[in-house]
C-alpha cells in the first residue's frame, strides 16, 4: 500500500529496505544535528529494522519508506510518525531523515503534512509531537510550516543545545481548516 502526496511515495518500510535504511541513517552527513550521530554499522540497523516491524504490528503505523514520484525506484529517505519516549513520556513523534540529494527541496515538509493528515485521519491520534536540536532552525521551520507549534525547551543532553519539543493536537489541526478525506 502507497500513500502519496504531490511530489513524494510513501509506503510502510519493507526488510529488503535494510540496506538504504542503513546508507541514509549511517550518514554522517545526515546525522549534524543529532547528537547520537550515525548509526555505526548494518547490526544497528537490523535492530532498528525490527523495532520499526515492531511498531506496525503493535501499534499499526510508524515510519515510511520515501521516494520522489519522478523516481519511483529509488529510497531518498525514511519519516512519518512514530511512538517514542521523550522527556520522560510517551510521543506521537513526526520525524524525517533524507538523503543529501533530497536536502532543500521542501520534501521535509511535504512529508510532514502528509504524515500529520496520516497521523489524524488515519492512525486516530490526538496530538504529534516533533522534536528538534534548537540549532536545527531548517527543522524548526517545517515543523512550524507543518502546524505545530513550540512547546518547552528541553535540557536533555549535557554541553549541547536544548531540544525543543513542538506538538499539535488533532483538534487545532481541524480548526486550522484540515478537513478530512475519509
Amino acid at each position: 500500500m502507497f500513500w502519496e502526496s504531490e511530489r513524494l511515495l510513501y509506503r510502510f518500510t519493507l526488510r529488503e529496505d535494510l540496506d538504504d535504511l542503513f546508507r541514509i541513517y549511517g550518514d554522517p552527513e545526515t546525522h549534524k544535528f543529532n547528537p547520537r550521530g550515525p548509526w555505526p554499522d548494518r547490526e544497528f540497523a537490523v535492530q532498528a529494522m525490527e523495532r520499526i516491524q515492531d511498531s506496525y504490528r503493535n501499534q499499526g503505523f510508524g515510519d515510511w519508506t520515501i521516494f520522489e514520484k519522478a523516481h519511483p525506484e529509488k529510497i531518498i529517505g525514511f519519516g512519518g510518525v512514530f511512538r517514542s519516549q521523550f522527556d520522560g513520556r510517551q510521543t506521537n513523534n513526526l520525524g524525517y531523515r533524507f538523503e543529501p540529494d533530497a536536502w532543500s527541496k521542501g520534501y521535509a515538509t511535504e512529508l510532514s503534512r502528509r504524515a500529520i493528515r496520516y497521523g489524524f485521519e488515519e492512525a486516530g491520534l490526538s496530538v504529534i509531537t516533533g522534536v528538534v536540536r534548537e540549532n536545527h532552525l531548517a527543522s524548526r521551520r517545517v515543523l512550524e510550516k507543518a502546524g505545530l507549534t513550540f512547546l518547552k525547551k528541553v535540557n536533555d543532553l549535557e554541553g549541547l543545545p536544548p531540544s525543543l519539543m513542538y506538538a499539535l493536537s488533532r483538534r487545532e489541526w481541524l480548526d486550522a481548516g484540515n478537513a478530512l478525506n475519509v
